[in-house]
């Protein structure tokens, strides 16, 4: 029987944030998905813990997370932090890739070996949009990424590449707020996730098949879609932004104890 003991940290995407919300009211996510997927492993036994608090950047992540999530003996860790940082266009990002270098050498002095693995990810770097806004991030975010691979390489890390995933850029993937997928952009993170874990290239690769096409829409609908977003999630974004409030303030991990997957 294998045992595996995942421990997942992070920010919103590695909560989960806008899937499915399971019966104690939290997010499911894709790292939930992905423990249940791994239970269903033949001679599997999973335990399963989730430490990723929404809104979180790359500093607050390594400090507050990563000794409770060492302290669990994981076999397994994701690592998934960053893009928060990476959003802001204060942001150094060669010093943000040295924090984020730092804490995988870090993680993987601890789990090293075949059994003992770090798993990362590539950011996605647009939902959807075209505009110039969204290119300036699809830029940052590909630098970020080019980083998690070369981190990955130097340390012998997993990784789960999501950006060449054209599919993950589709908006019908994602929440409405364009910052979080929902429930079926987090089951297609999780089953390319299972499949970097257990090594199986699965040649239907299902979660990289690109949806039927979409109905077409007009200017005025996308323009009344727009406004909506600007001011439904855009607005309070940036006021929370120039306050310092972040939506993780004062939240709990959802599974802070490792929990045994049926």
């Amino acid at each position: 029987m294998l045992s595996i003991r995942l421990v997942c940290v992070g920010d919103s995407f590695t909560e989960g944030m806008c899937d499915d919300t399971r019966e104690d009211g939290e997010y499911l996510g894709w790292a939930d998905r992905l423990a249940q997927l791994l239970a269903q492993q033949p001679d599997t036994q999973v335990h399963y813990a989730n430490l990723a608090i929404r809104g979180k950047l790359l500093d607050q992540v390594v400090d507050d997370q990563i000794d409770a999530a060492l302290a669990l003996n994981p076999t397994i860790i994701t690592f998934h932090a960053g893009p928060n940082d990476v959003l802001r266009r204060g942001t150094d990002l060669d010093d943000l890739f040295k924090r984020y270098d730092q804490a995988v050498q870090r993680l993987t002095a601890v789990l090293n070996g075949e059994q003992h693995r770090v798993v990362l990810f590539t950011a996605i770097g647009r939902a959807g949009g075209t505009g110039k806004l969204a290119q300036l991030l699809a830029d940052r975010f590909a630098q970020f990424n080019a980083n998690v691979r070369a981190t990955a390489r130097k340390y012998d890390c997993i990784v789960v590449d999501l950006e060449p995933i054209e599919v993950l850029t589709d908006r019908r993937l994602w929440f409405e707020d364009r910052l979080h997928l929902n429930a079926h952009g987090h089951a297609r993170v999780a089953a390319a996730a299972l499949n970097a874990i257990t090594k199986n290239a699965n040649k239907d690769s299902w979660w990289t098949l690109a949806l039927p096409p979409a109905p077409k829409r007009s200017k005025t609908q996308d323009l009344k879609t727009d406004a909506l977003w600007v001011k439904n999630h855009m607005i309070p974004w940036v006021h929370r932004r120039i306050k310092g409030i972040s939506s993780g303030d004062g939240r709990d991990p959802k599974d802070p104890s490792l929990r045994t997957m049926s």
